[in-house]
């Protein structure tokens, strides 16, 4: 399997012509949905992505972005990093193989051996690889096709395996070792009540049973990892040993794979023509370890030339961050998201170079209707034309997701499974495109906050935030975001949809990233892809009408299609399952996971707008 096309475990020495690959899948989706330890199904197979030891061709498209480097680099405890795009498909048919090794998973099988049901039940036998028959299921002399069971078990630290049916079935001293298994499904709902294991001895056991997290039906974890192969496996101890329990996994669940991924946007910086130089002289300094190592290099005619007018201190600052180390003579890189809001934010009018194939160019633009009480509240509105974003994968987590913070940090501490038995380069992808900045002015975020009707309101908030935190490793294991970021992100969500209507794109292609700063707070709401230089221009020129756009936002807002039950909630009813949302639901605030940050978490649009339940607690409020 590749990116845009691959296969299955193959020889390295044949070429594309002669062999085709199982199934397709976009580079961004690698890295960001079906990137190493992903189960997918294929036409005809289900699989489990490979590990990056397992891909080839990937080094044939190098991606460079220093701030993105450094933080990657203290997030691994990696000595250095570099960044490449998974291998891409060629037209090419004599070209060699690239692509992205899939490893068959899982090894268990349900026979297609459809009867009549008897009393309300289907039976049909579960079936291990090794009993198959060139892949058929054989019963009296008559061939079945079969289809990969949809059950596997894995831990919270990303390990995952068949599940022992035997073990299920008759638990520790298992005496059927050859028995046939049956799965008995009563319905066609699919639900794990009406689904039984059962064994030819006649002892049986309901799947829903394998959720009972207490009773440890699965046993303990192993430690499997086969997306790194055949020596994958790791030591996750056993009961009382630092251990964790396997726990029933559907295999295309939306939580059986959460990729975790860091990104930024990249933005210019003083020494951006002397990284340019060393990109290109690279074959010659990447060897060196000192500024002694610089000098020696100089002496080189071609180094020297491309090297004339700079200080060999500064070259080696510009080495040490192509590796992603942090120059400068700073012990800890700068946070993601603080130089992007001190870039959107600065004083100078225009902000890097409009020319085809730059990076970023933004434009500073008179706020339209600044005398209404909306765009009053406004600090600065920016127009990016261009923008480069750069996304890398860290890793990635099952059951639950492990999202960044309002920084756009991930934490270290967190057990993420690994990408390869061992990291020496991580997979990423850039994107570039368009976007629009909001800054509001401080002074009104913190004058609203002062309020009494808006600390009740944080108050009632970060209540629901601590009952799903007791659930989720601890309020000291989770951070909550804050109320002023709350109501940015929620006002994100109205933006994007009353944008949407106008500006030339669906709301699923706007993206998000809310700036929390000292005494700064915006939002940058932009479009990129991987396969477009300039994109459409609609959204940058939306700026121009912010003050109509901001105004179509808070009328959306007031009044949701499921008020006033959607006014009325609030995120510490332990009745309800939206600890992390108060008024907010499908209606009025929740968009395409591809739009938020956040998973769909953290929104109120009463911290925004008034809306049948409250009032006085809306940023835009009608009082003032």
């Amino acid at each position: 399997m590749s990116p845009n096309g691959g296969a299955a475990p193959r020889p390295r020495t044949r070429t594309r012509d002669q062999v085709r690959p199982s199934g397709q899948i976009r580079q961004s989706q690698i890295v960001t949905t079906f990137g190493p330890g992903a189960m997918v199904d294929l036409p005809d197979h289900a699989v489990i992505v490979g590990g990056l030891d397992h891909w080839s061709g990937w080094c044939n498209h190098r991606i460079t972005e220093g701030r993105l480097a450094a933080k990657v680099k203290a997030l691994l405890g990696l000595p250095s990093v570099d960044f490449y795009a998974p291998p891409p498909d060629t037209d090419d048919p004599g070209a060699p193989i690239t692509g992205i090794t899939a490893w068959q998973f899982p090894e268990w099988f349900i026979a297609q051996n459809d009867g009549r049901a008897v009393d309300g039940v289907r039976s049909r036998p579960l079936i291990h690889r090794a009993d198959l028959t060139r892949g058929a299921y054989e019963f009296d002399r008559k061939k079945y096709k079969v289809v990969p069971v949809r059950f596997v078990q894995a831990c919270t630290r990303g390990h995952v395996s068949d599940i022992n049916w035997r073990l299920f079935v008759h638990g520790e001293g298992d005496e059927c070792a050859r028995s046939p298994l049956w799965m008995d499904e009563r319905g066609t709902s699919g639900d794990l009540t009406a689904i039984t294991i059962r064994c030819g001895c006649g002892k049986f056991k309901a799947l829903s049973a394998a959720t009972k997290q207490n009773d440890n039906p699965l046993g303990w974890c192993k430690g499997d990892r086969p997306w790194l192969g055949q020596y994958g496996r790791e030591h996750c101890g056993k009961g009382g040993d630092g251990s964790l329990p396997s726990r029933l996994l559907i295999r295309s669940a939306s939580n059986a794979y959460f990729a975790q991924t860091l990104s930024v946007i990249s933005i210019p910086e003083a020494d951006t023509g002397l990284r340019a130089v060393v990109d290109q002289l690279w074959d010659f300094l990447e060897a060196c370890e000192s500024v002694e190592d610089v000098a020696r290099e100089r002496r080189k005619p071609r180094v020297a030339a491309g090297l004339e007018g700079f200080a060999d201190a500064d070259v080696w600052t510009a080495i040490r961050h192509r590796r992603g180390e942090v120059g400068g003579g700073e012990d800890v890189p700068r946070g993601i998201r603080e130089v992007e809001l001190e870039t959107l934010l600065s004083s100078e009018a225009e902000v890097g170079e409009d020319k085809p194939g730059g990076d970023f160019y933004a434009r500073a633009v008179a706020i339209p209707g600044r005398r209404s009480a909306i765009t009053s509240k406004l600090e600065r509105v920016v127009k990016v034309h261009r923008l480069r974003e750069v996304i890398a994968q860290v890793g990635f987590t099952r059951f639950e997701a492990s999202v960044s913070d309002i920084n756009g940090e991930l934490d270290v501490d967190v057990e993420r499974a690994a990408l390869a038995r061992e990291m020496t380069w991580v997979p990423a992808i850039e994107n570039r495109g368009e976007g629009i900045f909001l800054a509001l002015k401080p002074a009104a975020v913190n004058a609203w906050l002062e309020r009494p009707a808006v600390k009740a309101r944080g108050e009632q908030l970060m209540r629901g935030f601590r009952l799903w935190a007791k659930d989720h490793g601890g309020v000291e294991n989770n951070k909550p975001p804050g109320v002023p970021f709350i109501m940015l992100h929620s006002l994100s969500h109205l933006l994007i949809t009353a944008v949407a209507l106008d500006c030339g794109y669906a709301s699923s292609s706007i993206r998000e990233r809310i700036y929390i700063g000292k005494d700064a707070f915006g939002v940058l709401l932009y479009t990129a892809s991987p396969d477009a230089e300039g994109t459409l221009g609609g959204l940058v020129e939306a700026a121009g009408r912010i003050d109509r756009y901001l105004q179509q936002a808070i009328d959306l807002g007031r009044l949701c299609a499921n008020d006033p039950v959607c006014a009325h909630h609030t995120a510490d009813n332990e009745e309800d399952d939206r600890l992390l949302l108060g008024a907010a639901c499908h209606g009025c605030l929740l968009l395409p996971e591809s739009s938020c940050e956040k998973r769909n978490d953290f929104l109120d649009r009463a911290l925004v707008v008034p809306t049948v339940d409250s009032s006085d607690a809306a940023f835009f409020w009608e009082g003032e």
